[in-house]
């Protein structure tokens, strides 16, 4: 897709859209994990499998901070019609990549004892999720490649082919489910088996279609290498946003161990609450996705004010369908919580509902740092992005939840806040730095180097 021309709303729609359908099924998949754990294996093995949430973005987010840029630079030469500098950008990405799966899977798998106690893990979660643990890191690099072909492809502007290779894993993760668990009486350890054999096939799929396809970035086995200066550029951009994904993720380790203090009931709850974020968070995260692409291409073909109006299409956009999302939510939360764990306790239901009711309206404050992030990075400036997250979301959050936990002990209230808080403060940094930094003026002349 050619995103230099035409109607601005329209392009962000038809190329999200995909992006959405896909994220949809990747949640799906997630979902299906806790739902046959939570309501055929028990309270404890959900209680693990949604806790280990933190540890596993941790190291998703440093990649997906590659990934981006890469994606990037990619948008920026598919923009410019570069295709010799767009095919050596695809070899090194690729080249990069095979290398970081082996060194991620072994610093993850060995990490796994140290991780879970770090996060005050009750005993009886404990065995459930270390077990889940060294399994899906096992199978990392399936997860890996999808994100990075998937990354290439979108910044080319087809969001298509990585939605039909996540239906396929989407499909394969809930059908392995049910036969690990119902067939084999599996239980954390069958859901974990499960999703890396799916997230595996997704990577085949993608790696695939990137090698038969007929075009500058198609995947050329016998040619991979590393360019220099290309890995420079992806890295300068990269690499900013790694940092900020990884230290997020890894500061809400210990968010975890602040819920964790709660007990399993908590645990279990604040588990479900975050599956049911994860859906309302996905209109807005796509159409991020869409507006980095969009204003990469944009910035790469020279149209600086074609950037700013998808910037604020993508805003308008993000707050009309978050609104919708948001509204059932709150009126269904009983029932959505009780849906994904029927074996919970009524302090888990509690749990579960006083999250989802107390954090759900706030997630309109997520729109403008998710939105102006992508258009920043979309431009090549990711170390604003990456500061001005690391500032709001682990420092600020961290401060917020050391003071307050302990002049409110025990206080499910302070707990609650921690997240809406640290997107105010960020959603109101990011909007100043794009008013009125001059990081359009330093970036626009290096689009292409």
């Amino acid at each position: 897709m050619d995103m230099t021309k035409g109607n601005i709303t329209s392009l962000l729609i038809m190329f999200a859209i995909p992006m959405l359908i896909g994220n949809l099924f990747q949640q799906l998949y997630n979902t299906v994990d806790s739902w046959v754990v939570g309501n055929y294996v028990g309270q404890s093995a959900y209680a693990a499998v949604g806790s280990v949430g933190p540890i596993l973005n941790t190291a998703i987010g440093f990649f997906s901070g590659f990934a981006t840029g890469a994606g990037v630079v990619i948008g920026h030469y598919s923009g410019a019609k570069d295709d010799k500098r767009l095919s050596d950008t695809v070899a090194t990405t690729i080249s990069v990549s095979l290398i970081l799966c082996v060194v991620f899977t072994a610093i993850c798998t060995v990490t796994v004892p140290f991780m879970v106690s770090l996060m005050d893990t009750p005993d009886s979660v404990v065995h459930d999720a270390e077990i889940y643990l060294y399994i899906y890191f096992l199978g990392l690099s399936g997860l890996m490649l999808y994100n990075i072909g998937s990354g290439i492809l979108r910044a080319i502007g087809n969001s298509v082919l990585p939605l039909v290779a996540l239906i396929i894993s989407a499909l394969t993760n809930i059908a392995l489910d049910l036969i690990f668990v119902l067939v084999c009486h599996m239980g954390a350890d069958g859901v974990a088996l499960a999703t890396v054999i799916a997230e595996a096939m997704s990577a085949i799929f993608i790696l695939i279609a990137l090698t038969v396809v007929k075009s500058a970035y198609r995947i050329e086995w016998r040619k991979l290498r590393i360019d220099r200066a290309i890995l420079t550029r992806i890295v300068r951009i990269g690499i900013p946003t790694a940092i900020q994904l990884a230290i997020t993720a890894f500061s809400n380790v210990f968010v975890q161990s602040y819920i964790n203090a709660f007990g399993e009931d908590c645990m279990a709850g604040w588990t479900s609450y975050n599956k049911i974020d994860a859906f309302a968070m996905l209109p807005m995260q796509s159409i991020s996705l869409a507006v980095t692409t969009f204003v990469a291409q944009n910035y790469g073909a020279g149209q600086p004010e074609r950037s700013r109006r998808g910037a604020m299409t993508g805003i308008v956009l993000s707050v009309v369908l978050t609104v919708v999302l948001v509204i059932p939510i709150i009126i269904f939360a009983d029932g959505l919580v009780y849906f994904l764990s029927k074996q919970g306790t009524d302090m888990y239901r509690y749990y579960g509902v006083h999250f989802l009711r107390w954090i759900s309206p706030f997630y309109i404050l997520c729109i403008i740092n998710q939105i102006l992030a992508g258009v920043l990075r979309g431009a090549g400036e990711s170390r604003a992005p990456m500061l001005i997250m690391l500032g709001s979301f682990v420092a600020f959050r961290q401060l917020y939840l050391f003071v307050l936990t302990r002049i409110f002990p025990m206080s499910e209230m302070v707990i609650t806040f921690a997240y809406p808080t640290g997107w105010a403060v960020c959603s109101l940094l990011m909007l100043l730095y794009y008013k009125f930094a001059p990081w359009e003026k330093r970036y626009l002349s290096a689009a292409i180097e």
